[in-house]
């Protein structure tokens, strides 16, 4: 009987140790598994710690952009193919612009470095074949041929207008060469043959008109310089020696319509340099004129481009 009892007291015992030994197991995996978790929360509060100090949950940052297009309401004139890009923009290197006229090809090398927004826009507008099939509507003093305008009227243009870049640095009137140079921004300065410059109908308001200079001229240093004739001035100077159309009343004018009708077939912009006619030399000087000199019309007073 006593025997008896001691093997139930054996296995009591034996029982309760089962079953402390099974608590203090599953007592070891919760303190193991709460240690995990903690661990995970302090490394996961440490990530988010990094990534907030270093900015990572700023909202995306959005680059200045480097030309800017300002939309202009529709209406006569305006022919509408969107705008083109604001960031990413050639700013290097050279690009070739080839115009077809009815009387010729003229080329033009485009410099980006110095006048990168232009030379933005006019790949943009060539590339929607903006210019091809439109007149060359003006032509002033037998010394610039002007064209870009799709309605041939002088006041059509995209539906967007851009800032001014590379204007010929104004002049001081040489009688006082102590002047503010401010004081002469509209002082005429030399567009020297060769010019490709942009036309406009005051500041900042450059659409797709340009002019193309195959005499020297003196204007007010109001126009954007973007680009330079390498090839066909002798076309344009043979479309300057047939002059200009009368004026209303009959009489002569040196400020009008060409008197043959020019037209550009296409109008082309590539990334290549040019092939530069040797017999095209525009003038190297880029020096302002004397004080005396009186200055030709704006290219597009009336413009609207």
């Amino acid at each position: 009987m006593a025997s008896s009892k001691s093997r139930q007291r054996a296995l009591a015992r034996a029982k309760t140790e089962r079953q402390i030994a099974r608590r203090a197991a599953a007592a070891r995996r919760r303190r193991q598994w709460q240690a995990g978790i903690g661990g995970a929360v302090a490394l996961t509060l440490l990530v988010l710690t990094v990534i907030w100090k270093t900015g990572g949950f700023d909202p995306a940052k959005i680059p200045a952009a480097q030309c800017s297009w300002t939309s202009i309401d529709p209406g006569d004139g305006i022919k509408d193919v969107g705008k083109p890009r604001t960031n990413d923009v050639v700013t290097n290197g050279v690009k070739t612009m080839t115009v077809a006229l009815t009387q010729g090809t003229v080329s033009v090398k485009l410099d980006p470095s110095k006048a990168k927004c232009t030379v933005e826009s006019f790949t943009y507008l060539a590339g929607k074949k903006f210019f091809d099939d439109t007149k060359c509507h003006r032509m002033l003093n037998n010394s610039l041929l002007q064209c870009g305008d799709p309605s041939g009227t002088g006041s059509g243009g995209p539906s967007y207008r851009f800032p001014d870049e590379n204007n010929p640095p104004a002049s001081v009137p040489s009688a006082d060469p102590s002047a503010d140079p401010s004081a002469a921004a509209g002082a005429p300065v030399l567009y020297p043959a060769g010019t490709v410059a942009m036309a406009n109908s005051g500041v900042d308001t450059n659409g797709s008109q340009f002019f193309l200079v195959f005499k020297d001229i003196q204007l007010p240093p109001n126009y954007t310089v973007f680009g330079t004739i390498v090839g066909g001035m002798d076309v344009l100077t043979k479309i300057g020696a047939d002059g200009t159309k009368p004026g209303a009343d009959g009489a002569a004018s040196n400020d009008g319509e060409p008197k043959t009708e020019v037209k550009i077939s296409s109008l082309t912009v590539t990334d290549v340099a040019p092939q530069e006619d040797p017999t095209t030399a525009p003038s190297a000087s880029t020096s302002a004129p004397a004080a005396s000199s009186s200055a030709s019309p704006a290219p597009s007073a009336s413009s609207k481009s």
